[in-house]
């Protein structure tokens, strides 16, 4: 499975990030990211996941349901609603999106590993490789 990676510009946290998210998906079409290029590979793409990335950390998850056409020649990121928290793991930022090999997608957070941590403490404690 082939994922992208997206930095999440104008957010300060994850709950921020969420709450965006959950509005974008009350409007009519859901959640849609714009973007001016379709990804080359973007059936590979499609049933992955977009990675947000915030403060060079992967910090959370959108399913990714599929491409449409957008104005002006840009494509729209289709994504599904839940937005998942996943381990942090260290990224660095880029602009635009990036492809991510499923081998080096960071597992979801389940009740009791670090989701019960700050999330601050827990991405400082996986770039330390504690966690």
């Amino acid at each position: 499975m082939l994922h992208l990676t997206k930095v999440a510009f104008g957010c300060d946290s994850a709950e921020y990030l969420a709450e965006r998210l959950s509005i974008r998906n009350a409007q009519p079409g859901g959640i849609r990211l714009t973007t001016r290029y379709r990804p080359k590979r973007h059936e590979e793409v499609v049933g992955g996941s977009l990675f947000w990335i915030l403060k060079h950390r992967l910090i959370g998850r959108n399913e990714i349901l599929g491409f449409a056409d957008a104005e002006g020649g840009r494509t729209d990121i289709l994504l599904a609603a839940p937005f998942v928290p996943v381990r942090p793991i260290v990224r660095r930022a880029h602009q635009g999106w990036r492809y991510l090999e499923e081998a080096n997608a960071p597992a979801d957070l389940i009740g009791g590993e670090a989701g019960d941590l700050p999330r601050e403490l827990a991405g400082e404690l996986a770039e330390l490789g504690l966690i």
